[in-house]
């Protein structure tokens, strides 16, 4: 490696615009990509699971991560995800991260097999030697079934590679374990509910899929607290962007919320790919409702009001 990424900013996990047979609408991806770099987001992650990463091979992950990179042209850094079940294929996203000039990996717990944190590390450390870029951590135990605890971040650290941690798994007391005792690995927010906190905490980063559709908002954040330190303002923003946050951590509708969403501000991302199926009716009414009372507010607040 190089050089150190420093997480500063909005990271969005970019959505994967499908067509009605499941092939993959370049075009909109690629205005997507525009939408977000016109907009302010300070880097994308390609191939997470609001990518829809598991119902897509390595080669399509590759593809997609290279036409992300290609259209960035290096306007933003690009983080690709090398989540998998299978380390062989891991290990292949990572490879295919660095031949591509990417910035940096963003690596989980392999989903279902439950390593301890042992395998977990020899796992992590193994797709880091693949990749040889600066690698962005992702605890999210609720989807992965381990946490990263403190064997596991003791023993990868070995590699200078580790630089960051999104942090999803909820737990506020990891954000406090990760300020304290592991200040040399950038802490990102990962748990969107909790973004204040984590500001508070010293992150200067949200890796946020509601920035797929409401990027100025989520930047707006960002600055009038990790930039400005105000969080005064910064918790009347947070209640304004609240009501989204408990729609969009229910979980269950995760990824179709994000895509409704886009398609809301204009861009196309047609449907997911099985299991997944679009929102209902009431489903994006409700969401529809949320989005246009966050933007009516958060606007008054960015207008002094």
């Amino acid at each position: 490696m190089t050089f150190r990424l420093t997480l500063e900013g909005i990271y969005t996990p970019i959505v994967t615009p499908m067509r009605a047979d499941g092939s993959f609408d370049l075009d909109g991806l690629a205005d997507v990509v525009e939408h977000l770099v016109a907009n302010g987001v300070h880097g994308i992650v390609s191939g997470g699971s609001t990518a829809e990463n598991y119902s897509q091979t390595v080669d399509e992950r590759l593809e997609l991560a290279r036409f992300i990179k290609d259209r960035l042209n290096g306007r933003l850094p690009l983080i690709v995800g090398t989540g998998s079940m299978r380390t062989p294929d891991s290990i292949a996203l990572a490879t295919g991260a660095r031949e591509m000039g990417a910035d940096a990996i963003l690596l989980g717990t392999p989903p279902y097999s439950v390593p301890t944190e042992r395998e977990n590390a020899l796992n992590a450390l193994a797709i880091d030697r693949a990749a040889d870029l600066p690698v962005i951590l992702y605890n999210y135990p609720g989807r992965m079934g381990v946490a990263m605890g403190e064997e596991f971040l003791d023993r990868v650290c070995r590699s200078r590679n580790f630089v960051g941690i999104k942090e999803s798994s909820g737990d506020i007391n990891r954000v406090h374990l990760l300020a304290r005792d592991y200040p040399h690995i950038q802490m990102s927010c990962g748990m969107d509910d909790q973004a204040l906190e984590f500001f508070a905490w010293g992150a200067r980063s949200w890796i946020c899929a509601g920035s797929n559709f409401l990027p100025e908002e989520h930047v707006f954040l960002y600055e009038t607290c990790a930039v400005h330190g105000d969080f005064a303002k910064g918790r009347r923003i947070m209640s304004a962007m609240m009501p989204l946050m408990r729609v969009l951590e229910q979980g269950a509708k995760f990824i179709q919320c994000v895509k409704h969403g886009t398609e809301m501000a204009g861009l196309r991302t047609g449907p997911m790919r099985p299991p997944l199926r679009g929102l209902n009716k009431d489903d994006k009414r409700e969401l529809e409702q949320v989005v246009r009372v966050l933007k009516t507010t958060i606007a008054a607040i960015k207008a002094g009001n």
